[in-house]
C-alpha cells in the first residue's frame, strides 16, 4: 500500500507565487474567447449577481467554467503522470503515455467511431452528436484501462524495470496499429471524427461528466501524493531504494496504478493531451533546481494547471471565432522552452 502522506518541501513563497500565476491563468480562461467578458462582469456572476448581458451567465457556467476546471484537472494530472514516470525510468523525457495508456484510450475510440459507427453512417453521426461525448469517454476509459490492467499484471511478475518499459511500448504499439487498420478501412467523415478527438480538447467535459472525471483525477492525485517518499527512494536506483527497506515491487505498482489513472482519465475524457506530462516536470526540475519530490510534485501540479489553462485560451484566439487545435498550442509554445532548457544545460540532467 501507498505510504502515508509526507510533509511537503515547497517553499512558502514558491507555493504562493505559482498559485497566484495558477489564479491568473484561471481567470484569463473566463474572461477570454470568442466573447470577451470583462473580469469585474466575470466576479459579478460568479458571485451570483446579474451580468450586463444574459448571454454572459450562460457562456461563464455552461461553458468556460467547466472547460477552465477540466484544464486544472488535466494539467495537473498529467504533470504528476509524467514526473512519475520519468523517475520511475529514470529518463527526463519519459511522458505519461509511455506504458501506452494513450494508446489503449485512443483504441477504444476508434473502435466506437471507426469500427461500431460502421453500420450506419446516418445514424451513427446522429448517435454520435447526442450521446458521443459519454460514448467516446465510456470507450477511451475501456482502452485505457484494459491496456493499464495488461501492465499492472506484467508489473507483478517482472523484476527489472526496463523489461516492464519495453513490454508497455509493445502494448502501445499492438493497440496502435489496430487503430491504424481502422483507419486504413474507414470512410472519410469517420477519420474526420476520430482526428478531431486525436487533436485534444478541454471543452467537451459537462457538470455530468465531472462527476466521474474529478474524483477519477483526485484519486490520481492522492496515489500521487503518497508515492512521494517511495519516489524519491527509486532516485538512485532499486538497489538504493531497497537498502532503504522499500518494497521496489509494490512501490512499482502503486505508482504505475496512479500515472495510469491519471493519464488514462484524461484521455478518455479530453483525448491525448501532449506535451504537458514531459514538459512540465522536466521545467520544473531544471528551474527549481532540485530532485526532491516532495517540492517537485505540487509545483509540477501547479505549472502544470497553468500551463494547460494558457495554452487553451491561445486556442481560443480570443476576440476571433477561430479556435486552433489545442496540441498544435503545446507544441509551438512548449517545443521551444524545453529546447531553449536543453540547449542552456548542455545536456539532460535527472537528479
Amino acid at each position: 500500500m501507498p505510504t502515508p502522506f509526507p510533509k511537503l518541501g515547497l517553499r512558502p513563497w514558491l507555493f504562493l507565487l505559482l498559485l497566484f500565476l495558477l489564479v491568473l491563468a484561471f481567470t484569463l480562461s473566463l474572461m477570454l474567447g470568442s466573447v470577451n467578458i470583462p473580469p469585474q462582469q466575470v466576479a459579478q456572476i460568479l458571485l451570483g449577481g446579474a451580468p450586463a448581458k444574459a448571454s454572459w451567465a450562460d457562456i461563464l457556467f455552461k461553458f468556460r467554467l467547466p472547460k477552465a476546471v477540466t484544464a486544472v484537472l488535466v494539467g495537473a494530472a498529467l504533470s504528476t503522470a509524467g514526473l512519475q514516470m520519468q523517475t520511475l525510468f529514470r529518463n527526463p523525457l519519459a511522458d505519461p503515455f509511455i506504458l501506452g495508456v494513450s494508446s489503449g484510450a485512443s483504441l477504444g475510440v476508434a473502435l466506437v467511431i471507426l469500427g461500431i459507427g460502421a453500420a450506419s453512417t446516418l445514424t451513427f453521426t446522429a448517435g454520435l452528436s447526442v450521446f458521443g461525448d459519454l460514448t467516446l469517454a465510456i470507450a477511451a476509459s475501456l482502452g485505457a484501462g484494459l491496456v493499464l490492467g495488461a501492465v499492472l499484471v506484467v508489473a507483478r511478475r517482472v523484476q527489472n524495470t526496463l523489461t516492464l518499459l519495453v513490454v508497455g511500448l509493445m502494448f502501445g504499439y499492438l493497440a496502435s496499429a489496430v487503430v491504424t487498420l481502422l483507419i486504413y478501412f474507414s470512410q472519410p467523415e469517420r477519420v474526420q471524427l476520430f482526428s478531431l478527438w486525436s487533436s485534444g480538447s478541454f471543452g467537451g467535459v459537462t457538470w455530468s461528466q465531472m462527476r466521474v472525471f474529478a474524483p477519477a483525477a483526485i484519486l490520481g492525485l492522492l496515489l500521487g501524493f503518497a508515492m512521494m517518499k517511495p519516489l524519491n527512494a527509486l532516485l538512485l536506483g532499486d538497489d538504493y531504494a531497497r537498502s532503504l527497506g522499500l518494497n521496489v515491487r509494490r512501490a512499482r505498482f502503486w505508482i504505475i496504478l496512479s500515472a495510469s489513472l491519471l493519464a488514462g482519465a484524461s484521455t478518455a475524457f479530453c483525448g491525448p493531451i501532449w506535451f504537458i506530462g514531459v514538459a512540465v516536470p522536466h521545467v520544473a526540475r531544471s528551474l527549481l533546481r532540485t530532485a526532491d519530490h516532495r517540492t517537485l510534485l505540487p509545483a509540477s501540479m501547479l505549472m502544470g494547471a497553468s500551463f494547460a489553462l494558457v495554452a487553451d485560451v491561445i486556442a481560443q484566439a480570443p476576440g476571433s471565432q477561430h479556435v486552433l487545435p489545442l496540441n498544435v498550442v503545446m507544441s509551438l509554445f512548449g517545443v521551444p522552452i524545453i529546447l531553449w532548457i536543453i540547449l542552456r544545460q548542455r545536456q539532460l540532467r535527472f537528479s
